[in-house]
């Protein structure tokens, strides 16, 4: 549920509530969210899984292909970082109709792609389509805390893995349309593919109605820009919201939000080695490293992210049961280990893709408990803020991740060696981290 309570200062009982959300516009933003996701994952993924084709049209060696990663994650993570203060400023219902909006340029801007600088540019776009699970899991976050349809109220941390699921969902659609029409219209086509859904989402999201905490927010901040901070504060005080002046990044380093701000961090960082060598990257170890062809990866991507989808909803689930944090953890380290083992021993095609599907169920399935766990460690005013500030951390993660992975390639370790070392040990430690954050009853304390 949304935690008001994580200020400083103590937090009277609230006399007002905030206004209803309708069921009807709870079940739409909530589909709308899903496939806007799904779409910006599209993109997002398809870089990685293009990579190995974009590589051989410019002729570049596997060190060069994993250093363009590399850079690509660097200009993403700068738009991103953005997103959460923005957000924060403008409003959850714009900060979506932007960030799907970058997921529409990103993919016709890289259609275009001449070479190494304009495509690392044109991919900073898709730091706004990467951001588009952190707006989306703060509008969620507060609308289902607000809403009239109890059937989501009741199970939300389930409903929202429904939508989350759009990365494997997002993976899957990349890895079947790469499959159709690459040999139809190569991989400029497909990214020029994902432009039309991603403007009609846009359209489609400016129906939306704004968050009731949100207008409740704008609402403090022009009294107290009016000077009439008192009035602010009793307003803040009727609807059980406490006083904190700062918002933004100084808030979510403050109270009780700045231990899971840390500690989620460390983990988002370390466990986005394992995402972008197993699943941004997934064709190129399957290829690489399995020795498996490049026809060949795309439909064992395609079984594994459709066993990845259900490890989605089985970990919104769960989380619902034992806590969010501890279906994280958990999850994180029996993927860590299934991924060695994928990596090990095993081999043929039911072998490996066996242990892949298993292992990317534990490895991408708690985020949906985590972008929802994410949602309830901060209040209104820095929300967006703190759980896209989290969110782009990811990038840091994959750059150290590429530029490891690049070193060992370039000393002459094997792609098997490399994605061992930097994405299956990452991905254990990652779920050990999240044992050391606080959970969603200790923060409400």
């Amino acid at each position: 549920m949304s935690l008001e309570s994580t200020a400083s200062s103590a937090v009277t009982a609230p006399t007002r509530a905030f206004t209803r959300f309708g069921v009807k516009a709870t079940r739409r933003a909530t589909v709308l969210a899903l496939f806007a996701w799904m779409f910006a994952v599209y993109d997002y993924i398809l870089f990685g899984t293009m990579l190995p084709e974009i590589a051989k049209t410019f002729g570049w060696t596997e060190a060069t292909a994993s250093l363009v990663s590399t850079l690509v994650s660097i200009s993403t993570a700068i738009v991103a970082f953005a997103v959460g203060p923005i957000t924060d400023r403008i409003g959850r219902r714009r900060g979506m109709m932007l960030t799907v909006a970058g997921t529409a340029v990103a993919s016709a801007a890289s259609a275009a792609t001449p070479g190494i600088g304009y495509l690392v540019g044109v991919r900073a776009f898709g730091g706004l389509g990467l951001s588009e699970q952190a707006v989306n899991a703060t509008y969620l976050n507060e609308i289902y805390a607000v809403t009239e349809d109890e059937a989501i109220k009741k199970r939300r941390g389930l409903i929202y893995s429904l939508v989350q699921g759009g990365w494997p969902l997002g993976v899957l659609l990349a890895s079947a349309f790469v499959a159709i029409f690459a040999p139809l219209v190569g991989w400029r086509g497909c990214f020029l593919i994902a432009v039309f859904p991603a403007v009609a989402i846009v359209l489609l999201r400016r129906g939306l109605k704004e968050t009731p905490q949100f207008e409740l927010e704008l609402e403090l901040r022009k009294l107290r820009k009016e000077g009439k901070a008192a009035e602010a504060d009793t307003l803040a005080a009727e609807y059980g919201v406490a006083k904190q002046e700062s918002g933004g990044f100084a808030a979510i380093f403050q109270g009780k939000a700045l231990r899971n701000t840390v500690v989620l961090g460390l983990a988002w960082i370390v466990n986005w080695f394992g995402i972008q060598v197993f699943s941004v990257l997934g064709t190129t170890v399957l290829t690489e490293g399995k020795g498996v062809s490049f026809t060949g990866s795309l439909v064992m991507l395609i079984v594994i992210n459709a066993v990845g989808y259900v490890g989605y909803v089985f970990h919104g689930w769960f989380g619902d049961r034992i806590g969010r944090r501890n279906a994280i953890g958990i999850g994180w380290m029996i993927s860590g280990v299934v991924f060695a083992l994928t990596l090990t021993v095993a081999h043929g095609t039911f072998g490996v893709v066996a242990l892949y599907s298993i292992g990317m169920f534990f490895l991408i399935g708690p985020y949906a408990a985590l972008l929802f766990y994410m949602g309830e460690c901060y209040e209104t005013r820095c929300r967006a803020t703190g759980v896209a500030f989290l969110n782009a951390l990811s990038q840091p993660g994959a750059i150290v991740a590429g530029i490891i992975v690049t070193s060992m390639l370039a000393a002459g370790h094997s792609w098997n060696q490399a994605a061992l070392i930097v994405g299956a040990v990452g991905i254990v430690v990652s779920g050990v981290l999240m044992f050391a954050a606080r959970t969603a009853e200790t923060l409400k304390g």
